[in-house]
């Protein structure tokens, strides 16, 4: 009989920010349909999600990937669930209100690539510090760019395995790199972002490198990492009216201390107001405009005020889970 390898993943109950757990269960003649991939249990006392008396927790597939390193593998994106199969406290995913799909989102993820000899970025000597900033966005070549290797074979994992991998490109720091990702519906953003950086850690043990997601892991005059959000749902792909835009803007304006709380822990060492940032206590928004909370993009305007918006505040360490379903339910609630 044929065996199949399926490697569970979730997310543990690490505050503020959650970590990916994940193991393996090996199984016959599996089909590859997620129907098939049967309810799970591990050990909450381990993971910050129970106690050692009462220590189960549930694993509910919710996303299927083929696992594109390992024969007859696959890699299954799960929410977790309390021992009486309801959403587990830490499930942000459940929460998620995009039941239809209405809400596409395209997610920017940046990162640094680190050596984990040094502790330091790629292209960062010992006991120093690089050129400075200016030569390294986009760059080619080997005075400029580090990490090539890993990123494209990231890539690579990323397509075979089916996500809507979008891009690539090294940002404006040493070491520094990005990738995108767009999906139709919110929570399947948050599952594919997740199987991303699932592949994105994994490989990175082959090279002696490990991804760090803080969004300011280098201080001083070195842009941090975010994970901008492109959002859209039907009014804001449809509507054609520069006014709804402004209304819908306008609704982030009066909870923009409810989006921080969710965008990423020490997100305010990067947003600064400097770096292509707007300032964390701030909220502003604008045509074309990077330094701006929530940047409308000029082709949206172009196509008559029909499009997306850009949120620019959720850090690289971000749940997009958490950044969509806050994003929802602002947009939600826009008086239009």
């Amino acid at each position: 009989m044929a065996k199949s390898k399926l490697e569970y993943i979730w997310l543990d109950g690490h505050e503020p920010t959650q970590n990916m757990r994940s193991k393996t269960k090996v199984v016959e003649d599996f089909n590859g349909k997620l129907e098939d991939c049967a309810i799970w249990s591990f050990d909450g006392s381990s993971t910050e999600q129970a106690s050692g008396g009462a220590s189960d927790c549930l694993l509910k597939p919710v996303a299927i990937y083929p696992d594109p390193t390992r024969k007859n593998g696959y890699l299954i994106m799960c929410e977790v669930l309390s021992a009486d199969g309801t959403p587990h406290p830490s499930n942000a995913r459940a929460k998620i209100d995009d039941d239809d799909n209405d809400f596409w989102f395209g997610f920017e993820q940046e990162y640094f690539l680190m050596d984990a000899k040094t502790d330091l970025p790629l292209g960062f000597p010992r006991g120093g510090f690089p050129g400075p900033q200016g030569k390294y966005y986009c760059s080619v070549g080997g005075r400029y760019t580090w990490g090539r290797d890993l990123v494209e074979e990231h890539a690579d994992l990323c397509i075979d395995a089916g996500l809507n991998f979008e891009g690539i490109n090294q940002e404006v720091a040493p070491g520094q790199w990005e990738f995108q990702l767009f999906s139709k519906g919110a929570k399947k953003a948050g599952d594919e972002i997740w199987i991303a950086r699932y592949l994105l850690d994994r490989l990175t043990e082959k090279y002696g490198y490990y991804i760090e997601y803080h969004p300011k892991p280098v201080k001083g005059d070195w842009n941090g990492s975010g994970m901008h959000a492109n959002f859209s749902n039907t009014t804001l792909r449809t509507c054609g009216s520069e006014e709804i835009y402004k209304k819908i803007c306008e609704a982030f304006r009066p909870v923009t201390d409810e989006h921080i709380e969710v965008y990423g822990e020490f997100n305010d060492e990067r947003l600064t107001g400097l770096h292509e940032t707007a300032h964390v206590s701030d909220f502003s928004f604008g045509v074309s405009d990077r330094g701006a909370s929530i940047r409308i993009p000029i082709i949206t305007v172009e196509n008559g005020w029909k499009g997306w918006l850009e949120d620019r505040r959720p850090a690289s360490n971000g749940d997009p889970y958490k950044i969509a379903e806050r994003i929802i339910r602002t947009v939600k609630s826009a008086k239009i």
